[in-house]
């Protein structure tokens, strides 16, 4: 696709479009924003290579898509809330992200989509992996489709970032406010997305308990299964970040991963978290 000197090609069958031609450090015109709107919608996550953006420029650019909703658990880039910081340094051993999720299904409005632009990345390894909620959805019997079109499901904040979570002591010092994490929330097992109305897959391993009305022990096969089916290696993508790199990734849509296999390196990324609206 080429409009107004955008190109959008994509790098997977399922998921995952790079966008060249625009420098995002610049407003954006109506053209513009319109095909990258299109994209994003279009791929689920769109990335954009050789970047040069000032906190203000990142922050301008997300406002084009909503309000930020600023994260209550990660630390924030000095002087601006509204970025957090994805950091991991030579020493450690664990990462932020490194099981499959989707970023705050644990609010009553999950966000609509994060940016993240990279600081410092290691000289190999660090890789994001993506996947497409829709694919994963479509691929689904008749007779599942219609079971979980009747279906909620628990999500919850408590046990990732609360004060009794399981996660490694290392990263007890770099998850902030465990005292704010009481975020429980109740959504369609299908969603329908509230910008086209496709339907989508809409549980993730990251935040989701259990079903409505369901046992954490009735749930669990289940929810393994399509945990399964969402991640099997046609629904996805990944990308090789450089430094000046974006990834703009729809939250409704799409779960992502970030690979920890860059040990002994330091991995710096600012992500801004666009706020979103409730899901039927």
């Amino acid at each position: 696709m080429r409009n107004s000197r955008i190109e959008v090609q994509p790098i997977a069958g399922a998921v995952g479009a790079e966008i060249s031609g625009v420098d995002l450090s610049q407003p954006l015109s109506g053209d513009q924003l319109a095909d990258i709107r299109r994209a994003f919608g279009d791929h689920g996550v769109i990335f954009f290579r050789d970047q040069a953006l000032s906190p203000a420029q990142h922050v301008a650019f997300a406002e084009n898509f909503g309000p930020i909703a600023i994260n209550r658990f990660f630390r924030a880039v000095e002087g601006w809330p509204m970025i957090a910081e994805v950091r991991k340094e030579p020493e450690q051993k664990a990462n932020i992200g490194g099981g499959w999720h989707t970023d705050h299904s644990y609010d009553a409005e999950p966000a609509l989509g994060s940016v993240l632009y990279a600081r410092e990345v290691p000289d190999h390894g660090g890789d994001t992996v993506f996947a497409s909620m829709y694919a994963a959805y479509d691929a689904l019997s008749d007779g599942l489709k219609s079971r979980l079109g009747e279906m909620r499901a628990v999500h919850s904040s408590r046990h990732v970032f609360g004060q009794k979570s399981g996660r490694p002591a290392e990263m007890k010092t770099r998850i902030l406010n465990p005292e704010l994490a009481t975020q429980d929330a109740m959504h369609p097992v299908v969603i329908r997305h509230p910008h086209n109305g496709r339907p989508a897959l809409y549980v993730n391993p990251g935040f989701t308990l259990r079903f409505e009305g369901w046992t954490d022990e009735e749930s669990r096969p289940l929810l393994q299964y399509l945990y399964a089916q969402a991640t099997k290696p046609e629904f996805t993508c990944r990308f090789r970040w450089r430094e000046g790199s974006i990834a703009f990734w729809d939250n409704r849509s799409t779960w992502h991963l970030a690979v920890n296999d860059y040990h002994g390196q330091r991995r710096l990324m600012h992500r801004i978290t666009v706020g979103g609206v409730p899901l039927h």
